[in-house]
């Protein structure tokens, strides 16, 4: 890995040498328990990656009068912010380096699209990577997937990469290859507009028969060639990071897919990397046959103990304040692992906390406020977006457990036939809610939603059917 795309990394991998250096002389401040626990031992050889940030962390500690308040609070309960300390990610981070040098000469290389449940930093790692890829000097487009027709989805992906191409090659030094991509883009922009003329102000004449077949995907890979052959001749890469990518209609995931797919066989400097709930394997896949060969589809899931344990940590030794052995068994035990579960615990921690090191019994304080906290907002926006009829279906899911549930087990408990509830099943996987692990069967996206529903909704009531007029269909 290159210096400068080393220097990228999260705060937590900077000084790192520093800290290895302080071993032995701090050591004495970690918990003893802590320390055989992640395997410290008493030597300074070789440490692996989660040493290395608990030893940073270590470094910085300022141990007289450590500040336990609001505002030196180290946790960051916020979608898509990046923790103090990225803890458990390295290689997934890694395999985004090996991606960019790879395509940086010429080479072909899977790229990825993470899937996970909701909060497990899926997004944080996007950010993540176009920090490296800009680094690294590459371009880098950044998208939230939304419920688009593909007429609003090319005037998206227009305006984006239209920003894109000026960075790449600024108006006044454009040669033949800058001017050919604009034209490109200009006539993808054009089949966009709704008044057949281009928007954002682009004076560009459109290039006749390049990018205005009319058809998404030949439209799409003609625009990402000409962007790649463009970044290719200034010593660019381009890498087009999307977020929430189960959202993209089918013909969008299919231009996507089919246009990255042309420009590895170009081996252009180009490429596309995702994130999405755990169903996109299978979409993808459904989209474009050969996308499981083009796409590896890492799985972004809970942190391992000793992970979790730094995660907890590490952001609070920065801050001069230690976490006792029995307080992270507590912590781990309400969260197991889970990211968002645990900055949101911390943070409640934090604010219950008198003093270093913090104990089991502010876990115990902390606790009433933290399920509180994950209640209200985490939990309580998706319930919110229900029908009835979807806030039944939940809740039957959620008697029956949090594992998967087969379809026609929900049905049976809510006393319809599966057939009935089909689209109330398909209306909550659209809306992010449920996925489909293996067919047939349902999840939840978010962990623990299965006892939230049962604090919530303390019982199943199933609204009555609505029956309709003869030879109307039914509204379930």
């Amino acid at each position: 890995m290159t210096r400068k795309t080393r220097a990228c990394r999260t705060r937590a991998r900077n000084g790192v040498a520093t800290a290895r250096a302080a071993n032995s002389a701090r050591l004495g401040i970690i918990p003893p328990p802590l320390r055989d626990r992640l395997g410290f031992g008493q030597s300074t050889g070789r440490l692996g990656s989660l040493t290395q940030v608990y030893l940073l962390a270590v470094n910085r500690v300022q141990v007289q009068n450590p500040r336990v308040d609001a505002v030196t609070n180290p946790y960051t309960p916020n979608a898509g912010a990046t923790p103090e300390a990225l803890i458990g990610r390295d290689e997934l981070l890694d395999s985004f380096d090996i991606l960019l040098r790879r395509l940086e000469r010429g080479r072909a290389e899977q790229s990825m699209i993470l899937t996970g449940l909701r909060g497990v930093g899926k997004t944080v790692l996007l950010g993540e990577f176009a920090r490296l890829a800009l680094a690294a000097k590459w371009e880098v487009v950044e998208l939230e997937a939304m419920k688009h027709d593909d007429k609003r989805f090319r005037q998206v992906l227009f305006s984006q990469l239209r920003s894109a191409l000026l960075r790449i090659s600024p108006r006044a030094r454009w040669n033949d290859r800058a001017r050919r991509a604009a034209g490109v883009l200009s006539s993808f922009g054009l089949t966009a507009s709704t008044d057949g003329s281009v928007a954002v102000t682009w004076d560009i004449e459109p290039l006749e028969g390049a990018g205005d077949h009319g058809e998404l995907a030949l439209d799409l890979t003609d625009v990402l060639v000409s962007l790649g052959e463009l970044a290719a001749d200034h010593g660019h890469g381009f890498v087009l990071l999307v977020d929430e990518v189960q959202f993209l209609g089918e013909r969008q995931l299919e231009a996507v897919i089919q246009a990255i797919h042309r420009t590895v066989q170009l081996r252009l400097p180009i490429t596309f990397v995702g994130a999405g709930l755990p169903q996109i394997a299978e979409l993808a896949g459904d989209a474009k046959s050969y996308a499981e060969r083009l796409f590896r589809f890492p799985e972004v899931g809970s942190l391992e103990r000793s992970e979790a344990d730094l995660a907890f940590s590490s952001p609070a030794l920065a801050e001069g304040v230690g976490w006792e052995a029995d307080a992270l068994d507590a912590a781990y035990a309400l969260t197991q692992g889970y990211p968002y579960f645990i900055q949101e615990l911390g943070y409640q921690v934090w604010s219950v906390a008198q003093a270093s090191p913090i104990t089991a019994a502010d876990v115990a304080v902390a606790r009433e406020a933290y399920e509180s906290k994950l209640d209200g907002s985490f939990f309580r926006v998706r319930l919110d977006r229900t029908t009835p009829l979807q806030t039944a279906y939940l809740r039957a899911m959620a008697e029956l457990g949090p594992e998967p549930q087969k379809a026609s087990e929900v049905a049976k408990l809510m006393g319809r036939e599966s057939t009935q509830l089909g689209p109330t099943r398909a209306e909550l996987i659209d809306m992010g809610l449920l996925f489909t692990p293996v067919h047939g069967y349902a999840a939840f996206t978010v962990p623990d939603f299965d006892r939230f529903m049962l604090r919530a909704v303390p019982e199943l009531v199933v609204p009555p059917p609505r029956h309709r007029k003869k030879d109307s269909p039914s509204d379930e």
